[in-house]
């Protein structure tokens, strides 16, 4: 009879105890759940997640700083310590589109053969893949890269986040600035499959700068925060970022000759939550029992921004509602764009934005949407605006975590002064704009 060793009893007992702990997690985590949100608040739950994961009703209560999957979700896997203190989940994010863009015949140029339907068929905007964890009970972390962009933009984000408390938490790395309800709900969980033009268009100025071509929107940048969550009501992020955008991942930034600091974004939001932590998601069909509100206001300074060209100011208010099958939102928003002193021009000039929209599941799979968006894109010293009514409906395949999603976008220009603005209003922006996405998250 062949004897066996010590250490080979003890590596088939490590490599059962293994096995057993993979087949938990597997049956544990084998149901979908909702995608959580990105709101950077959020981290103030974070030394509950680990408890509060297995519950019956924790799914309400998920970590909701990750953007695309939160550290506590149940789809596909996760490897975690028995106490919970060190948490490994891997994912992946895929979002198709087929779109369909028609301009008007301004700005084209029919003589090189320019059509009206353009920028139309297939896309792939996301392909992510990452993972997100927790180390020592303090320490969050997430680093996923955008197969489906180029240059700096495939890394989607990176950042580690360490908590002292609800109250204080530290942030560095790639991730989204505190600027509009609309960029901080998670990646897949909007109403809209895409954004509000007003956040998205990039303002017009009277000077040829090509290199001058500021929007409203903020969005993913390399920096460093404060943030935390008082009282279970109270919200507040604050910190400083390169303002170079999501595409630039190198420190690139100079001393402002005219504020003699930085030239850096330096930014601030502060929220009222009455109702405790709102998940910042526009519809998902797990979540059909909430009561949730928000009320934000969030301001920021970029120093030297567009190579140097202009300091631009932007604030905004931001409301939202998650009332059982009811979502509600609206916001405004506004930029200043004053230019420097080394490029010899007095004017400056003043844009506005908002949006309203409206979500209803008539259905637990289905969700209809309505949003009013409006824009002054040529400045508050011109006549006219944008207004931009979308619809949308979205379809949550039962039992997987597909989502299908459509919407159909117009955009009208009301107010000019002449027929000439009102041509260069919407040039660049498709007059009629339709899109269907497919997304699959694990």
């Amino acid at each position: 009879m062949k004897i066996v060793s010590k250490k080979t009893l003890a590596m088939v007992a490590v490599l059962v105890s293994f096995a057993s702990a993979t087949a938990h997690t597997a049956a544990t985590n084998t149901e979908p759940t909702e995608l959580t949100s990105n709101n950077p608040t959020a981290n103030s739950e974070a030394a509950d997640i680990s408890t509060k994961a297995t519950a019956p009703d924790s799914e309400n209560h998920l970590d909701m700083e990750n953007g695309v999957i939160p550290i506590a979700d149940n789809r596909g896997f996760t490897l975690q310590s028995s106490d919970g203190s060190f948490v490994f989940k891997p994912y992946m994010y895929i979002q198709s589109t087929l779109n369909f863009r028609y301009y008007d015949d301004e700005g084209l140029d029919k003589a090189y053969n320019q059509d009206n339907i353009a920028n139309s068929g297939f896309a792939m905007p996301y392909a992510i893949i990452g993972f997100t964890g927790r180390a020592f009970g303090t320490i969050d972390y997430n680093i996923c890269v955008n197969a489906a962009a180029s240059g700096g933009n495939v890394l989607q984000q990176a950042w580690i986040d360490y908590g002292v408390n609800k109250a204080l938490h530290f942030r560095a790395g790639k991730f989204k600035t505190p600027f509009t309800h609309a960029y901080l709900t998670t990646l897949g969980e909007t109403l809209f499959p895409q954004l509000p033009t007003s956040l998205t268009a990039q303002a017009i100025l009277p000077h040829s700068l090509n290199a001058v071509t500021p929007g409203i929107g903020t969005g993913f940048d390399l920096g460093v925060e404060m943030h935390g969550f008082i009282n279970n009501r109270f919200g507040y992020e604050v910190g400083i970022w390169n303002g170079t955008g999501s595409a630039q991942n190198g420190a690139t930034k100079t001393f402002s000759d005219d504020w003699h600091i930085p030239s850096m974004l330096y930014a601030g939001r502060v929220t009222w939550q009455p109702k405790g932590l709102m998940p910042m998601t526009q519809g998902n069909p797990k979540m059909l029992n909430e009561d949730k509100m928000l009320l934000g206001l969030s301001a920021n300074y970029n120093v030297e921004s567009e190579n140097e060209s202009t300091n631009d100011l932007r604030a905004g208010v931001e409301f939202a509602i998650l009332k059982n099958r009811w979502y509600v939102a609206a916001e405004a928003y506004y930029m200043h764009i004053g230019f420097t002193k080394r490029q010899k021009i007095d004017d400056s000039y003043n844009y506005w934005g908002g949006y309203a929209q409206v979500g209803y599941f008539v259905a637990p799979q289905w969700q209809l949407g309505l949003r009013y968006d409006l824009m002054d894109r040529n400045g508050t010293d011109a006549k006219g605006l944008l207004n931009m009514p979308a619809l949308a409906v979205n379809f949550f395949v039962p039992k997987t975590n597909i989502k299908v999603s459509g919407m159909y976008q117009f955009i009208g220009r009301t107010g000019h002064e002449t027929q000439l603005d009102r041509d260069m209003d919407d040039l660049g922006v498709s007059t009629h704009t339709a899109c269907v996405m497919l997304q699959y998250a694990f």
